[in-house]
C-alpha cells in the first residue's frame, strides 16, 4: 500500500524521464544487448546515472564502483559482438543483499565483523545470473546479519518511512529505478514485506528452488533467496534463470483461466491496520470480479501455534550460528542482536526438534488445506510501511509460509 497521500514533495524522489533506459523491462534490455552496439554499456551508464543521483537519499547500496560496473556490462558487449550468444539476461545489471557472495566483492553482512571478508567464489545465484548473461550492480545494504536491526536505508516512496527488512537495499534499489532487479532473501519476511513497503514484486519460490550455497544461513530450516523485480514479468524472467533443477519456473507468467483462490484471514488477521484489511477486501473482490473464484476460509485450527514454533526454530538455529561470533566478537554486536541471542538461547535442543516435529504435520495439514485450490491470498504486512528508519516493520503476516517453505509473491 502506497503512504502517497500523506507525502511532502520534498520526500518524493524525481522520476525517471519518460522512455529512459532506466524504465526498460528485463525482456528490453537482453533484447537490446542481443542486438549489439554497446546496448549492456548504454543501459549500465544510465542506471549508474541513476544510483548516483538517487543513493545520497537512500542509502541503497553499500558502494557504487561505476568503473567496474562499466567494465563487466563492455565485457558482455564485446562477447556479442564477437559472435558469442545472448544469455537470456544478457546486459542485465542485478543488486545483491549483501549477504549473498560475490567473488571479488566484499560480503559485510551489515556488521563491521565482516568489513573485510573477501569470498573465494560467486554463491551459486550470482554463478547462475552471470551464466545467464547478467552482471553484478552493486552489493545491497542489509541489516545486521539480516536480523531486524536496521541500517540507513531508507524507503524511496517516502524517506521519512522504513524499505522494511533485512533486504531493505535491493527493495529501495529496485523501487527507485536505480536497478531492474536485485537479490534478496527471507527468514522471516524479509523478501515480501520490504517489496510491499516499496511497492514492487517480491518473489520468494519454494523451499530449495533457489539454492543457499555462499549465502548467509543463521537458520537453515527457515532461509530462503528470493528476487526482486518491477513487474511480474520480469521476476519471472529472473527466476527462470535462478531455479534450481527440479524446479521448473517459466521465463514468463502463465494465465489460468478462472483460477480458484482461497482468501486466508491467518492467526494475526486482527494486527493489521483497518485500511489494511479493507484493501484485502477490495483486492478479494477485484479478482472474483475478473473471473476468479475465491474462497473464504480458515486455516486449520493447528496454525494457532505456527508462529511459536517458527520462533522456536529461528531462535535455536541463530543460537547455534551466533555462538563463535559472540565468542570473538560479542562487542560488535548490536544491544538489539545480542539480547535477542541471550533470550533465544533459552530455547533448549528437544523444544527445536519438537518444533522441527509441528512444522511438518502443519506442511502436511496445508498441502490438505490448498487441495482443488491453485493459491492462497493473504496479507503481506499489517499495513503500510512505518514511519521511521529505527524498526524495519512487523514480519508476523510472512512467518507461516516461510515456515511452511510455500512460494509467496
Amino acid at each position: 500500500m502506497s503512504t502517497s497521500r500523506s507525502m511532502s514533495s520534498a520526500a518524493r524522489l524525481p522520476a525517471a524521464a519518460p522512455g529512459s533506459a532506466v524504465t526498460h523491462t528485463v525482456a528490453q534490455i537482453v533484447a537490446a544487448t542481443a542486438a549489439g552496439h554497446g546496448a549492456a554499456q548504454a543501459h549500465a551508464q544510465a542506471f549508474i546515472d541513476r544510483a548516483q543521483a538517487i543513493e545520497p537519499q537512500i542509502h541503497a547500496f553499500k558502494s557504487i564502483d561505476a568503473p567496474r560496473i562499466l567494465a563487466q556490462a563492455g565485457a558482455i558487449d564485446a562477447a556479442i559482438e564477437a559472435g558469442a550468444p545472448a544469455g537470456p539476461l544478457a546486459g542485465l545489471p542485478v543488486g545483491v543483499k549483501d549477504i549473498i557472495d560475490v567473488e571479488g566483492w566484499v560480503t559485510g553482512m551489515g556488521s563491521p565483523i565482516h568489513d573485510k571478508s573477501f569470498p573465494a567464489r560467486d554463491s551459486r545465484l550470482v554463478a547462475r545470473l552471470k551464466a545467464a548473461g547478467a552482471h553484478v550492480f552493486g552489493k545491497t545494504v542489509t541489516t545486521e546479519f539480516a536480523f531486524m536491526h536496521p541500517r540507513e536505508t531508507r524507503n524511496p516512496w517516502h524517506r521519512g518511512h522504513t524499505p522494511g527488512g533485512s533486504s531493505s537495499g535491493s527493495a529501495a534499489a529496485v523501487a527507485a529505478g536505480c536497478v531492474p532487479a536485485a537479490l534478496a532473501t527471507q527468514t522471516n519476511g524479509s523478501v515480501i514485506r520490504p517489496a510491499a513497503f516499496c511497492g514492487i514484486v517480491g518473489f520468494k519460490p519454494s523451499y530449495g528452488a533457489f539454492s543457499a550455497d555462499g549465502v548467509l544461513s543463521y537458520s537453515p530450516t527457515l532461509d530462503q533467496p528470493g528476487c526482486y523485480a518491477r513487474s511480474v514479468a520480469d521476476v519471472a524472467c529472473v527466476a527462470s534463470v535462478l531455479a534450481e533443477p527440479g524446479f521448473a519456473i517459466g521465463e514468463s507468467p502463465v494465465a489460468r483461466a478462472s483460477p480458484r483462490l482461497i482468501a486466508v484471514r491467518t492467526p494475526v488477521w486482527r494486527q493489521a491496520d483497518a485500511a489494511m484489511q479493507a484493501e484485502f477486501a477490495r483486492v478479494c473482490s477485484l479478482l472474483e470480479s475478473s473471473g476468479a473464484v475465491v474462497e473464504a476460509l480458515e486455516l486449520p485450527v493447528r496454525f494457532d501455534t505456527a508462529h511459536e514454533v517458527h520462533r522456536l526454530i529461528m531462535a535455536f538455529e541463530a543460537t547455534r550460528y551466533f555462538e563463535p561470533v559472540r565468542a570473538a566478537h560479542r562487542a560488535l554486536l548490536s544491544d538489539w542482536l545480542n539480547a535477542y541471542l541471550d533470550q533465544a538461547a533459552a530455547v533448549t535442543e528437544a523444544a527445536w526438534r519438537d518444533a522441527l516435529a509441528a512444522r511438518e504435520a502443519l506442511r502436511e495439514d496445508f498441502a490438505a488445506f490448498i487441495t482443488g485450490h491453485d493459491a492462497v491470498l493473504t496479507l503481506p504486512a499489517r499495513g503500510e510501511a512505518p514511519e521511521g528508519i529505527h524498526t524495519t516493520g512487523d514480519p508476523v503476516c510472512c512467518s507461516i509460509w516461510t515456515l511452511l517453505g510455500t512460494p509467496a509473491i
